[in-house]
């Protein structure tokens, strides 16, 4: 009897340790946990439900990977998806280990499943990724494959509590005024770097040369040789999700992205739960997550550590994004938190397509540049509208606590207020297709203690910012609110002290 129930006792422990290792089920018949998000919004919006991934499983270590991450596993990755998509999709398991690659690409009813202590991390090596034709900060281009990316795919997911690490060093230029002098000293003995002008490193000659004569991004290479010969330039960003459908994101750390670190484009049904992007202080163009010209999504639970930009809701730049004509719409983020970024909730400033329908609540920004930041620039064109926030707890914001800023030029506000940028008055133009505007945005119930400065209004004289509703707000700054080329402020408990 004794040896019975300490086999079934062994049985037990063997059948929790499985669970615990298994992907969570989600199914038709399961309650939707997200549905409470999408309840009693000031504006209509479905429900969005996490996709349905089949229940077939397969393990990262059945197709000849390594996971001590001393040989390339790219090859296990795809003959385990595509295993997977024969079988009509599920879940593909990456076991503990360091488990190095190159791009990933998934398909649809895949979910890519990271267990405790499963480290994926991208390959430092651009001959690996290809040239693709993509979008970038906004505008049509090209850049190197993204490590991780899924185009036009439905029901796709990445969970569990892994880590995926982009290699972003490789990648990225660096500005002295960013990091330490010993930091300094270790980029300039990296062989092939160099500093391509004064306090500025760059990690290749052929980053220089794609850099000399860029347009945002976009160099001016003309030849196919040319284009290649500047590859390391076109870094990617690291997770790509181009026109997919069901989609979620959920307990994994994503890190050190070569440029932006999430990056949902037109995607309609998507969720970040739970998740956590981090990227150093210094990574130039490090935004934790750019949410472009989505539908109905939710990002909720999550954390940002970022370079640039924490939470960023976009929808193309200028022509291209006015062409494209696709608004973010229908989006929820609530119960998030960002340390370190140049915002916590950002609009813009590439929003050429639209912005509109927005509920953030429940948050927190804690030491970001900003907290609240809205920007753009004259070219853009756009609308942004119907925005909700309610609930924002700030603490130690370097510049603004809340800024309106429709003179963006492509630099932080510290940079800007550093080199003695101010609100200037400016010629009143004729409003056209490239006008920006930004009305009709309600902001209540937001603490903001030790900012740099309350409040920036600085609107255009031929639009100016429109029908903004604060309601209850307290911060504590070092200056105070400025308002500029705005109409319909309406204030109501609106507290601000000015300390020395």
């Amino acid at each position: 009897m004794k040896k019975t129930l300490l086999m079934m006792l062994c049985l037990s422990l063997s059948l929790c340790v499985v669970a615990q290792n298994r992907p969570p089920r989600r199914g038709p018949g399961m309650a939707n946990k997200y549905k409470k998000y999408t309840e009693n919004l000031p504006f209509k919006m479905g429900e969005v439900k996490a996709p349905v991934i089949p229940q077939t499983r397969v393990l990262l270590s059945e197709f000849g990977a390594d996971a001590t991450g001393e040989t390339l596993s790219t090859a296990a990755f795809e003959k385990a998806i595509d295993a997977l998509t024969a079988k009509g999709g599920g879940h593909l398991v990456v076991p503990r280990g360091v488990w190095l690659t190159g791009p990933i690409v998934l398909k649809s009813n895949i979910d890519l499943h990271l267990d405790a202590g499963a480290v994926i991390q991208f390959a430092a090596d651009e001959s690996l990724y290809p040239l693709v034709s993509t979008s970038f900060e906004g505008l049509d281009t090209r850049r190197c494959q993204s490590p991780l990316s899924a185009n036009g795919a439905t029901n796709i997911s990445i969970t569990g509590h892994g880590v995926i690490d982009g290699n972003g060093q490789y990648w990225r230029p660096v500005k002295r005024s960013k990091v330490t002098d010993s930091h300094w000293k270790r980029l300039l003995a990296i062989p092939g770097s160099q500093e391509m002008k004064k306090g500025y490193w760059v990690p290749s000659e052929g980053y220089a040369k794609g850099e000399q004569g860029a347009n945002m991004n976009v160099p001016a290479a003309q030849t196919e040789e040319e284009w290649q010969a500047v590859k390391r330039f076109l870094r990617p960003v690291m997770v790509s999700l181009v026109g997919c459908k069901n989609v979620l994101l959920q307990g994994v750390i994503f890190q050190n992205s070569p440029a932006w670190n999430l990056h949902p484009m037109l995607c309609e049904n998507i969720i970040i739960d739970d998740v956590l992007v981090r990227n150093p202080a210094y990574a130039q163009n490090g935004d934790a997550l750019d949410l472009e010209s989505c539908t109905n999504a939710l990002i909720v639970n999550s954390r940002f550590d970022a370079g640039d930009d924490g939470i960023c809701i976009k929808s193309g730049k200028d022509a291209d994004g006015r062409r494209r004509g696709v608004p973010c719409a229908n989006v929820v983020v609530d119960g998030c938190t960002v340390f370190a970024g140049h915002g916590g909730f950002v609009v813009g400033s590439e929003m050429s397509g639209g912005v509109k329908n927005i509920m953030v609540e429940n948050c927190q920004f804690v030491g970001t540049d900003v907290g609240l930041r809205f920007k753009s620039t004259r070219g853009r064109g756009g609308i942004v509208e119907n925005i909700y926030i309610d609930g924002v707890s700030m603490s130690d914001i370097e510049t603004y606590a809340l800024t309106f800023n429709m003179y963006y030029g492509g630099k932080s506000v510290a940079e800007v207020l550093a080199e003695g940028g101010q609100p200037q008055e400016v010629d009143k133009l004729p409003v056209t297709e490239e006008t920006p505007i930004f009305r009709n945005i309600d902001i209540r119930n937001v603490v903001c203690h030790n900012a740099g400065m309350a409040m920036e209004f600085n609107g255009l004289p031929e639009m100016p910012i429109k029908d903004i509703n604060l309601q209850n707000i307290n911060i504590t700054a070092r200056q105070d609110a400025t308002f500029q080329y705005c109409e319909g402020i309406k204030k109501q408990d609106v507290n601000i002290k000015v300390t020395k």
